[in-house]
């Protein structure tokens, strides 16, 4: 949307918020100050800041239809736009028909465009002004396709998109004309600022006529750039549309990409749903538009025309009628006979698309809001190639084998009830991993000069007006009444860690302060988000706060790397380090953002050499650069789970300050820096995630189940249970298993629950004071003194083994 449409959607209140949503975006007025019982009502809790519209600081925020000026949600909308499912409904060709006539006129528009010679620059510094056969580029003409073409046919066709940074546009390329001056979610998602050249990259279509001299030309594959798989998987949604208009008639809402795949809602009446019998024809039908390398085009419409494309859609109709501004043009694209409203890029035909799977189905609601009408939603994931797919289905079998959720269970581990949901019940064997965990961040925080602290759990909500989380994330908060104040669980640790820095006069001297809490959390997820241990209500984080001088910057971040790497090399997982820099939405003054990226910059550098490290320029926080650590487990799966977060704004709402030990007038005094740093995350995340990387055979270390002492016949169960009672003084968890099951039966029992070891106890053992040792993969080990027994477990214990 563009800046007149906010402007006319604004509360007298004040500023506005930009909510995230699937596809488009939803606007909310803000509160200011915590209201007194006086003048509190039934709304008040929904207000929300108005200043942060960077992804971090929207990071968690939830939708709800109650909050903030949207779209009319009076009433159901989709009424009889779908009343039973019709192959090839005859509406597609009267829309085909709208679309030709919109063409015709823009074609007119486009045949006054003058083309002009333009160069690229590619990201080596190579600048290429013309085509093969020595015929200049031209803008309003020559493509990235073109452009690429010419280096090489291969690389052409093996580009999804292209990342394009325009030095100039040429003089007749107007941004609203081109209907690229509103905002549009998924696009800012997938831009990049250049700090340097305040110029801005954007993501194009291959085949889309460039329209000026570029600074810097991306050519970006699947396999090697995350927008590329953006972009792809959504061509690839829009391909899942089609074949849903195709089969059953369904009346389209919105269909975004996801990190793996993608989905399209679909209204289909009050009394149909999908059913895992679509799946193949689904798939089918996808395979036919694939086959038919329909070409993605791009148009520009208005509002007046977007309307008329979309008439009888009720669904894309509100979304124009709202997100559109009156005067203004927006874009559809099509393939095939489907044309969907889409700011784009796509690949440049459906023929990219090798592998479609359809993977479920579930229930949805218009908006989100279980009020408005219900919709069905398809998901899918797709490749370039066909081995992809298959390598994809043989991870998602491997991930099922193991899911935490299911291991969990059939470990004895951790449970949830209804009454509580979202909060975790640690039964013993759980609580010894979780403890085993929490003493191994801490054995860290001892060696490395951290201070460990405890801090309240609930607070009055004033000091998260102070902070600024009333206002950004009071939605996900747990708030309750206190004598007439308004209170409120904490979901974060940092603003309590101020109060403490705050209680007393602080030196130079003093710092870096290390500050260390494994407080509880609790953050208010909508239940449908609550997923086993990877997003819950009720975590714990290994989460410290280190307060430092400017100057100690670089040597601070070097050593929370240092410590990160410890940590991921323990647990066998390799990682990938991302420095986000300073935002378009940045607090504070531009200069302290530079020295801040040049310390972690430098700080990177050290630790990982140039080069090995990547940069997400303006994807840092409002208020501060930070440093991404994406780690891969054993299935070279992604997860983020440690950070590292410098924070300028903090210290100046709390209004910390530290002695300076300077005599200079005014220079008596400075503000410190703040690093807010994770090494695990939340302990609940991290042991899923350990849980499927190890898939549930836990190392020595950290197992709930190490000894499995087995006593081959009763007359022996004595002395394995004094064996035990050694391991167990030793500090180590063993059990005897005194059934009287057979020896085979019983190691395989323990095997099975991946007890580590089984120490064989029968007669030759008991006479010469030793056990015989297997594991748990069924090697023996021979026989050895319990005392020499412990001491190698001991070892393994202490070598994190």
């Amino acid at each position: 949307m563009g800046k007149k449409d906010k402007n006319k959607n604004k509360k007298d209140a004040g500023t506005i918020t930009l909510q995230k949503t699937g596809k488009f975006t939803v606007l909310d007025a803000p509160g200011i100050l915590q209201p007194t019982p006086e003048t509190t009502t039934s709304t008040d809790s929904s207000t929300k800041d108005a200043n942060d519209t960077t992804k971090d600081g929207l990071q968690g925020r939830r939708a709800k239809a109650s909050t903030g000026p949207r779209m009319d949600t009076a009433n159901l909308i989709g009424g009889d736009s779908f009343t039973k499912r019709t192959a090839n409904p005859e509406w597609l060709k009267t829309r085909e028909e709208t679309y030709a006539a919109i063409l015709a006129r823009r074609t007119e528009e486009l045949s006054s465009k003058i083309e002009v010679p333009i160069s690229v620059t590619m990201p080596d510094g190579k600048v290429i002004d013309k085509m093969r056969d020595e015929s200049p580029f031209m803008a309003w003409k020559t493509s990235p396709y073109h452009v690429a073409a010419v280096i090489s046919q291969g690389l052409a066709d093996s580009s999804v998109v292209a990342r394009v940074t325009y030095k100039d546009y040429v003089g007749d390329y107007d941004l609203a004309e081109d209907g690229m001056e509103g905002e549009d979610l998924l696009a800012e998602s997938m831009e990049v600022e250049d700090k340097e050249e305040n110029a801005k990259a954007v993501l194009w279509d291959m085949t889309r006529p460039l329209v000026g001299n570029v600074a810097k030309l991306e050519l970006l594959k699947f396999d090697s750039d995350t927008d590329a798989k953006t972009v792809f998987w959504h061509s690839s949604a829009h391909m899942l549309g089609e074949a849903l208009e195709h089969l059953y008639g369904c009346r389209l809402t919105i269909g975004p990409p996801l990190k793996g795949g993608f989905y399209y809602d679909s209204f289909m009446g009050t009394s149909d749903a999908f059913k895992e019998e679509d799946y193949k024809p689904v798939e089918a039908e996808v395979s036919k538009i694939a086959k038919k390398k329909q070409k993605f085009q791009r148009l520009v419409v208005t509002k007046e025309e977007a309307l008329s494309l979309f008439a009888g859609n009720p669904f894309k109709e509100q979304i124009i009628q709202t997100k559109v501004a009156d005067g203004t043009r927006t874009t559809v694209y099509k393939c095939g006979d489907l044309i969907d409203l889409c700011r784009g890029p796509h690949v440049p035909h459906t023929g990219r698309v090798k592998a479609f799977a359809a993977t479920r189905h579930s229930a949805t609601s218009w908006l989100g809001d279980t009020e408005l009408d219900s919709l069905q939603r398809m998901y899918g994931v797709s490749f370039p190639d066909k081995k992809m797919l298959k390598v994809w289905k043989e991870n998602q079998e491997k991930a099922k084998e193991r899911d935490h959720r299911r291991l969990i269970i059939q470990q004895d581990l951790v449970m949830f009830h209804d009454l509580s949901p979202g909060s975790a019940f640690w039964l013993p064997h759980g609580t010894r991993i979780f403890n085993a965990l929490v003493n191994f961040i801490k054995a860290h925080y001892w060696k490395r000069g951290y201070d460990e602290i405890i801090t309240p759990n609930v607070y009055n909500l004033d000091l998260w007006h102070t902070s600024g989380h009333a206002k950004h994330y009071k939605d996900d908060m747990f708030c309750f009444d206190v004598e007439g104040q308004e209170w409120a669980m904490k979901p974060m640790n940092c603003p309590g860690h101020c109060l403490m820095f705050a209680s007393s006069i602080r030196s130079y001297r003093d710092l870096p302060l290390r500050l260390a809490d494994f407080g509880v959390l609790h953050r208010n997820e909508l239940s449908g988000a609550l997923t086993g241990l990877l997003r819950v209500r009720r975590f714990q984080q290994d989460d410290a706060h280190i307060y430092c001088r400017e100057d100690q910057i670089e040597s601070e971040v070097l050593a929370a790397l240092e410590f990160m790497k410890d940590v991921y090399n323990t647990f066998g997982m390799s990682y990938k380090l991302e420095l986000s820099t300073r935002p378009k939405k940045a607090l504070g003054e531009k200069a302290d953002w530079d020295r801040a990226e040049t310390a972690l910059a430098n700080a990177m550098n050290t630790f990982a050499g140039k080069g090995n490290w990547k940069i997400n320029v303006g994807d840092g926080a409002f208020y501060g650069p930070k440093i991404d650590i994406k780690v891969m487990d054993a299935m070279e799966r992604i997860h983020q789970c440690a950070t590292m977060q410098l924070d300028f704004q903090l210290p100046i709402r709390f209004d910390l300050k530290y002695n300076t030990g300077s005599k200079e007038k005014g220079k008596e005094f400075a503000r410190p820096v703040m690093l807010h740093r994770a090494m695990l995350g939340s302990v609940e995340r991290i042991f899923a995630v350990l849980c499927e990387h190890w898939g549930g055979k836990w190392p020595f270390w950290i197992s709930p189940r190490q000894i499995q002492v087995v006593p081959v016949h009763s007359e022996f169960n004595e002395y394995a249970e004094g064996v035990r009672a050694k391991l167990h003084e030793a500090g180590f968890y063993a059990d005897v298993d005194t059934s009287n099951a057979t020896i085979r039966k019983k190691v395989r029992n323990a095997q099975v629950a991946q007890y580590n070891f089984q120490l064989m106890c029968g007669k030759q053992e008991l006479e010469n004071g030793t056990v015989t040792i297997r594991t748990r993969d069924n090697e023996v080990m021979g026989e050895m003194k319990t005392e020499d027994v412990i001491t190698k477990f001991q070892k393994l214990r202490e070598e994190h083994k």
